[in-house]
């Protein structure tokens, strides 16, 4: 035997009698593949004619399989998805790659910015893995982590500075509506203090505010930074954030600065990935992230 394929019959006329068989109509089968009735019910007599074989029976109102009909359509079907699935195998697959981040930072900073990741680059696909644990590179198939702290990270890591810690005091301009922003730590305890895990506050109220006030603080504690800013957005009360992580906030009026000064935080936030992991993806990941914090 040489191998070769045998005189196969029309592929025009397989179209169409697979999508007749799966509609059970000729009327269906015409929508789907966007010619008329008549052409698809011409294109299964031909077929019918060239196999020497009656593949439906038509009744008024549907198309019924006959015994070689039925037999024949499981083969073809199930040859049409060899067909599209090798086809689909040609085509270049998206490259995945795996970001790890903290919840704040993935929901304040990254995800805004996915849209414009997308767009230019279709072909790269992202897997956010937002977590406050320190998750492997290893174990967890990470290919690259956004880091809160100082370098070094660990021996093989690569890092690179994505952008500094600055944390202002902020609030809805809602809050300020019948009052003037406060000047003194005793001013500030006529507001709602928002706190995070950091808990920031009273070197903040110290540095800026020219030290505690008598009056007990009212306030809410969040575990999560991004709940605290979503507070104060809602009118809640006063953030003390990353000026990073409410810039877009900031610049569309959800938010205001409602204190001058800032303090520089004990660390600052960074790029880490394996040394010896090399990829065109991850270069290029790497190159929007640090673009986008310096366009910031």
């Amino acid at each position: 035997m040489d191998g070769s394929v045998g005189k196969l019959p029309s592929l025009n006329g397989l179209k169409a009698f697979e999508v007749s068989a799966r509609h059970h109509s000729f009327r269906l089968a015409a929508e789907e593949l966007g010619v008329t009735q008549g052409a698809v019910a011409q294109q299964v007599r031909g077929l019918e004619a060239e196999l020497g074989v009656k593949l439906f029976e038509r009744m008024p109102r549907s198309l019924v399989l006959t015994g070689e009909g039925r037999g024949y359509f499981a083969d073809i079907r199930r040859a049409f998805e060899i067909i599209a699935q090798a086809t689909g195998d040609l085509r270049p697959q998206p490259v995945r790659l795996t970001i790890s981040t903290t919840p704040t930072f993935a929901s304040k900073w990254l995800i805004p910015r996915l849209p414009d990741f997308t767009a230019r680059y279709p072909d790269l696909d992202l897997h956010i893995l937002a977590t406050e644990r320190i998750s492997g590179f290893q174990a967890d198939g990470v290919d690259l982590a956004v880091r809160y702290g100082r370098p070094p990270f660990g021996p093989g890591l690569a890092t690179e500075l994505l952008f500094e810690q600055e944390i202002i005091a902020v609030c809805s301009p809602v809050l300020l509506r019948d009052r003037e922003p406060p000047k003194t730590s005793e001013e500030l305890a006529a507001y709602v203090l928002l706190h995070d895990a950091h808990n920031s506050w009273p070197e903040f109220i110290d540095r800026h505010l020219g030290g505690a006030a008598q009056a007990p603080y009212k306030g809410i504690s969040f575990n999560q930074t991004s709940h605290a800013i979503e507070a104060a957005i809602a009118g809640q009360g006063i953030v003390l954030a990353n000026r990073d992580f409410v810039a877009r906030d900031l610049a569309e009026g959800r938010l205001m600065q409602i204190i001058e000064g800032s303090l520089s935080g004990p660390s600052d936030f960074y790029l880490v990935w394996p040394r010896y992991r090399k990829s065109a993806a991850l270069e290029t990941v790497i190159a929007w992230m640090s673009g986008e914090a310096r366009r910031t």
